[in-house]
């Protein structure tokens, strides 16, 4: 299994997607990690907003992160061409950059609305001096137990008595 992604990786992700000026919220595992929950992963989950503006200045910064498609078997992943129009019609994407794994995911368990819903509860964290939006840890908790897989699952005990320690 990969080493967790360290908080150098997520801030110069962060850096770029920031000076790109895209709309993202972290989601998922990161998520989690960056409401100190104690959870660990390996890549950076971010929901961007699919407006074509968006679409324009995350293709921008998946080019200036070497962003290439992550496959099974192939550590420096496949060549693609982040434009636009492809970006619109994809619901998820996994990929490997310069600064580590990052996936995209326009729609996520529990939230067919995207960015638009997650970034009403989203909140700033900075990771390594750059200021990155990061859903809600009730909003991770509700995606995690909408998706239902089995590592989702998994982690919903913890994440959920966090949460609950936290509302007291």
């Amino acid at each position: 299994m990969p080493p967790e992604l360290s908080d150098d990786h997520v801030a110069a992700i962060g850096r770029v997607l920031n000076d790109h000026e895209v709309e993202f919220v972290i989601i998922g595992g990161m998520a989690a990690r960056l409401h100190d929950t104690g959870h660990t992963t390996i890549d950076v989950d971010i929901c961007p907003s699919s407006d074509d503006a968006n679409l324009s200045n995350l293709a921008d910064a998946l080019r200036e992160l070497g962003a290439r498609l992550r496959v099974e078997g192939d550590p420096a992943g496949v060549a693609f061409d982040p434009h636009p129009a492809m970006l619109r019609d994809v619901e998820m994407m996994t990929l490997i950059t310069e600064e580590g794994p990052l996936d995209l995911c326009f729609a996520p368990a529990g939230f067919p609305n995207g960015y638009d819903s997650l970034s009403e509860h989203a909140s700033v964290i900075v990771v390594g001096a750059v200021d990155v939006p990061v859903a809600s840890l009730r909003d991770v908790v509700t995606s995690k137990r909408a998706a239902g897989r089995p590592k989702d699952v998994v982690a919903l005990p913890p994440l959920e008595a966090h949460l609950a320690s936290r509302e007291r």
